[in-house]
């Protein structure tokens, strides 16, 4: 399985992104995808996951009420649309797979429960 993140760049405090995630495994629909961030200096830290057949949704207090993650599992991708950012929010943003998806939602957060990662897709918010 390979996930190719997209979606980053450069945005100033307030201002809205949508990230996405493509994934090229044909069990995408019964998958747990999750997004992570790492800023620099600082460890990886879980941010949203969704569940890949009832589409129940998981996410960090950081971001609630801020960012929304959804998927399309006829495209095979996953998105993080992210609204009213932070400079805090900057971080280099992972997608990654549970498959199969044996994780409870108690440890969704954790990136050891993970099979799969992407490569990255740096945000920045600027202040």
């Amino acid at each position: 399985v390979q996930l190719q993140a997209s979606g980053g760049g450069l945005v100033q405090a307030g201002g809205s992104m949508r990230l996405s995630c493509a994934s090229s495994g044909r069990a995408f629909s019964q998958d747990t995808m999750a997004w992570f961030r790492q800023a620099p200096g600082k460890e990886r830290e879980f941010v949203a996951a969704i569940r890949g057949s009832s589409f129940s949704t998981f996410y960090a207090d950081s971001v609630k009420g801020r960012f929304s993650i959804s998927r399309d599992n006829a495209k095979s991708t996953v998105y993080l649309q992210m609204n009213s950012l932070k400079p805090e929010d900057t971080a280099v943003y992972y997608c990654a797979a549970d498959r199969p998806p044996i994780a409870i939602a108690g440890r969704l957060r954790y990136g050891t429960v993970y099979d799969y990662w992407g490569q990255g897709t740096l945000v920045t918010v600027s202040s």
